[in-house]
């Protein structure tokens, strides 16, 4: 269970530094500090779940292109992830939208960059 928490705070944290870094990737809908930090917080457990479920489906149907790219293919599952984390958010009723496909693929490159210092950062469990 402590795993999942620091895992999805993990996420939140480089959600956060993404929407901080690129103008395509917001989150605001004018509230309060505190209702923003709980949406920021939600919306890493819907990328986390995303990341947990959708991710290794596509990233099985399409092997061969990470074969073929020699791995640069991961960047796009990043981005595609990261947009279909954008429309569940707006499902939910979340403020938090992608623009663009561009927008995306750079906010996935610096969530995958913060997610690997943050656990890095963090204290194996044994």
């Amino acid at each position: 269970m402590t795993n999942f928490v620091v895992k999805t705070l993990a996420n939140a944290a480089a959600l956060a530094v993404a929407i901080w870094l690129v103008s395509g990737i917001t989150l605001d809908d004018g509230s309060p500090l505190g209702r923003r930090t709980l949406t920021l917080v939600l919306v890493a457990l819907v990328f986390g779940l995303v990341n947990l479920i959708v991710k290794p489906v596509v990233k099985l149907f399409s092997l061969p292109l990470f074969v073929l790219t020699l791995g640069l293919f991961t960047l796009v599952v990043n981005a595609l992830m990261l947009l279909l984390t954008s429309w569940l958010a707006q499902l939910f009723n979340l403020s938090f939208h992608v623009d663009n496909f561009w927008s995306a693929l750079l906010g996935g490159v610096i969530i995958s960059i913060v997610s690997w210092a943050v656990n890095l950062a963090l204290p194996e469990k044994n």
